[in-house]
């Protein structure tokens, strides 16, 4: 990931869609206009690459998002919400959260295997939901060498 990304102007345009996403939810009473969606999964693409001096893999790849510095498959997951879904049993998984207004923070950065066996069961749309008060403490039992290293501070 470039060291040259102005994440000061990334934090700008982030609280700019939030702002509009609440926005629109003020001038529409009961609709939701929740970032989600490849948006959100990008942004937590390009973090995390950041955070952790990871290669991602062409956009929509099935499987996994990148690839560690080690080797490692890595499944990355951005929410501002509550939980995550996740598909398969990832060989890695980082989980980030960022509520409106900021700042992001690592919920989960360890094996996809610890994740995938606290998650929920499949549900009708193949995922399994899991809660992030459930992922972090699943994260606890995780052994700082199972962690992939984090290089830098999340940026945003």
């Amino acid at each position: 990931m470039s060291e040259d990304v102005d994440w000061a102007q990334v934090t700008r345009y982030l609280d700019d869609l939030y702002m509009a996403s609440h926005g629109l939810e003020r001038m529409f009473p009961g609709r939701k206009f929740t970032l989600d969606g490849h948006l959100v999964g990008s942004i937590g693409e390009v973090v995390a690459a950041y955070i952790f001096d990871l290669d991602l893999n062409p956009a929509s790849t099935l499987g996994h998002d990148a690839t560690a510095p080690d080797g490692r498959n890595v499944e990355i997951k951005l929410t501002q919400g509550r939980s995550v879904a996740i598909r398969h049993e990832p060989e890695h998984l980082i989980v980030l959260h960022r509520p409106k207004g900021g700042p992001m923070r690592i919920v989960f950065n360890g094996p996809g295997a610890l994740a995938w066996a606290a998650a929920s069961k499949m549900q009708k749309n193949g995922a399994r939901p899991i809660f992030l008060t459930r992922l972090s403490q699943v994260a606890a039992s995780a052994a700082a060498v199972e962690q992939l290293p984090v290089v830098r501070a999340p940026p945003v």
